[in-house]
């Protein structure tokens, strides 16, 4: 494919299983669009966790449109506001106005597997092509408590050629402690997400079928081999198309966001532990810390996000705080909300963006000499995959997904005032059924 640009705004944000204040969600994303000169982004990915209470997440579908369709108003709503004076005054607009005014934004695809989401905004709908999904769950009994979400596309930029993009929303697992089973979750993304089911592929490379003529074909590429004989398959398309259904598919540009979980230690904080501050000044100033960071040494150690690269992390540790009760005086929505580092957990940086960056050959002018070079020596993922694909990630999906609706709809029934009102309602039927037939 030609090379292309394409203005991407991608974000990560744990729900806490709640409805997301509107207002204030728009508020902090226009401050995100502020910070793109004039122009609104080509395209908003949000990778999403904990959207929405269990029961609910495991259902999908209705239960979960109301959880959605808040982010989709609040993303338009703060691109009407995206280029007013900062401190201006946002014209104000009845509810009526907001739903009648033109949508900057389109919802192309929502996705979620459990608690984790992910949502595709395009400002041009026409501009994106062949939308494929992947999926895998790591919690409990391969469910989606835990979990990972990928959608794969084309963005058509006219004359700017087209970009192929891969984007995966994940929820590690947590607790100081629990270092082994983030890295154990990521390699579970590196061989059980797939946009394809990779089965069949790896069974032609197991057997010896040829992938290019149908069974018991004699005629076509086939004709002129003797009766019986099977031509042997093309090993090295084989793998080149098992690489290209994997994360790491080589023409594709790759990002990974979400609550990854990685700490700044394996226990939790004694009493008086020094904790991070925002005071440039403090002896204990955040980014003091951040050498500590659990996602940087494992990743520098080959154990986890292979291949990805991360920009500078500059912002404050994102977890985990404790909001401060208000005093009551001030009703506003918008106002600072007040908070400290919750005290029994370690201020680290779980919230995090990488992505698979250009080898140095791409942007070098001695292309192919650097190239060979790389080819040779690289444990980039694009050349050869960190782990071997799961053949049967498509099947165990399958039986999760399942499982994941039993369980789903059993919280709903009995731990939901909408469920017991269902389960009130076919008992009074039953019973009433009942009688009726003794009656008759």
């Amino acid at each position: 494919m030609a090379p292309s640009t394409v203005d991407l705004l991608f974000l990560t944000f744990n729900c806490a299983k709640a409805l997301i204040n509107t207002p204030v969600f728009a508020n902090h994303l226009e401050v995100a669009f502020g910070q793109n000169a004039t122009e609104l982004p080509d395209l908003v990915v949000l990778s999403l966790q904990e959207v929405a209470p269990l029961s609910y997440a495991f259902i999908g579908d209705y239960f979960l449109r109301p959880y959605i369709e808040r982010f989709d108003t609040a993303i338009n709503l703060a691109a009407s506001q995206h280029g007013l004076q900062r401190g201006a005054p946002v014209p104000a607009m009845s509810t009526a106005e907001r739903t009648t005014q033109r949508k900057r934004y389109e919802l192309i695809k929502s996705k979620n597997v459990g608690y984790t989401a992910i949502l595709l905004f395009a400002k041009d709908p026409s501009r994106i092509m062949d939308i494929k999904e992947a999926e895998v769950g790591f919690g409990a009994a391969d469910m989606g408590n835990k979990g990972a979400v990928g959608l794969r596309t084309i963005y058509d930029a006219g004359e700017n050629g087209f970009a192929e993009m891969t984007f995966v929303a994940t929820h590690l697992a947590a607790m100081e402690w629990n270092l082994p089973r983030r890295n154990a979750n990521w390699a579970s993304i590196m061989r059980c997400m797939t946009f394809g089911d990779p089965l069949p592929l790896l069974e032609m490379m197991r057997g010896g079928k040829n992938p290019t003529a149908p069974e018991g074909d004699a005629q076509g590429e086939g004709a002129g081999l003797l009766q019986g004989e099977q031509v042997a398959p093309d090993m090295d398309e084989l793998r080149k198309q098992l690489h290209e259904l994997s994360l790491f598919k080589p023409s594709s540009h790759l990002f990974v966001g979400g609550d990854l979980n990685y700490r700044i230690s394996t226990s939790s904080p004694p009493p008086n532990a020094a904790f991070p501050s925002l005071e440039p000044g403090s002896e204990n100033y955040y980014p003091r810390f951040f050498e500590l960071d659990q996602l940087t040494r494992e990743k520098a150690a080959g154990r986890t996000l292979h291949g990805l690269t991360e920009a500078p992390v500059h912002f404050p540790p994102t977890y985990k705080y404790d909001v401060l009760a208000s005093d009551g005086k001030d009703e506003d929505e918008m106002a600072p909300v007040l908070w400290n580092f919750a005290s029994h957990r370690y201020p680290s940086w779980t919230d995090r963006i990488l992505y698979l960056d250009l080898p140095n050959w791409a942007t070098s002018k001695q292309v192919g000499s650097m190239k060979v070079q790389w080819l040779a020596t690289s444990t980039d993922p694009r050349v050869r995959l960190p782990t071997e694909l799961d053949p049967e990630a498509w099947q165990r999906r399958m039986v999760a997904r399942r499982r994941e609706l039993l369980v789903g709809w059993s919280m709903f029934l009995w731990s939901t005032k909408e469920g017991a009102c269902i389960l009130a309602t076919f008992l009074i039927a039953s019973i009433g059924g009942y009688w009726v037939y003794r009656s008759a």
